[in-house]
C-alpha cells in the first residue's frame, strides 16, 4: 500500500535584502517632464471610409540603459534620511512608414542625499506601433498618449530591476498621466508659435 506523501514543512520566508538601504517611510519620487520636447510632426494616410481606427504593437525594445552608483559601497549603508528622488519623463515619436511610428519613452531617475548622488539611471524604451484608419486630428494624441501608456509598464519594470541590481530597493514608479503631459506639450508649442 502506497502512503500519500506529506507536504514538506514550509520554511519561513527570508527577509529581502536591500543592500542595507532603509526602505521604510520612503519619500515619493518627484516626477517632472523633461526639457521642453521638440514638436512632433506625424503624417498618416487618410482613413478609409467606414473603417475603424486600429492600433497594433509591432515590437518593443530597450534602446539605452544606464545606471550609475558613484558612491558605492558607502551609499548602500543604512542612511539617516531617505534620498530625494527626481524622475523626469519625455516622449518622442517619429514616422517609420506611412502607418508605422516609433515611440520613445525616456525615463531619467536621480537620487540625491546631502548633496551627493546616491544613484542615477537613464532609460530609453521604445516601441513600433501601426496606426491605421486614424483621423489626422486624433493621430497625434493617440501616438503621444496611448503608445507611451502601453510602453510604461515594461519601462517601469526595467528601471525597478536596475535599481534593485544596483543594491537599492526597487524604484517602483506610479502610473504617469500621459494625457496631462500631452496637454502641457500642446500648450507649450502653442505659446512658442505666438
Amino acid at each position: 500500500m502506497v502512503k500519500p506523501a506529506k507536504p514538506a514543512p514550509r520554511k519561513p520566508a527570508a527577509k529581502a535584502s536591500n543592500g542595507g538601504a532603509k526602505a521604510s517611510q520612503a519619500k515619493p519620487p518627484k516626477v517632472s517632464e523633461a526639457r521642453a520636447p521638440a514638436p512632433v510632426n506625424l503624417q498618416v494616410p487618410p482613413p478609409k471610409p467606414g473603417s475603424q481606427p486600429s492600433m497594433r504593437i509591432l515590437g518593443q525594445y530597450l534602446k539605452d540603459l544606464s545606471f550609475e552608483n558613484p558612491n558605492a559601497p558607502q551609499a548602500l549603508a543604512p542612511q539617516q534620511n531617505q534620498p530625494d528622488i527626481n524622475i523626469s519623463v519625455n516622449v518622442n515619436a517619429r514616422n517609420l512608414a506611412p502607418t508605422d511610428f516609433e515611440v520613445e519613452l525616456h525615463l531619467d531617475a536621480k537620487a540625491t542625499s546631502e548633496g551627493k548622488v546616491v544613484f542615477a539611471s537613464e532609460l530609453l524604451f521604445a516601441g513600433v506601433f501601426r496606426m491605421e484608419n486614424f483621423p489626422t486630428n486624433m493621430l497625434h494624441a493617440a501616438v503621444l498618449i496611448e503608445c507611451p501608456r502601453m510602453l510604461f509598464p515594461f519601462a517601469r519594470q526595467i528601471l525597478a530591476d536596475a535599481t534593485r541590481n544596483g543594491g537599492f530597493p526597487p524604484l517602483m514608479l506610479d502610473p504617469i498621466d500621459f494625457a496631462s503631459m500631452y496637454q502641457k506639450r500642446v500648450q507649450q508649442q502653442a505659446s512658442a508659435t505666438v
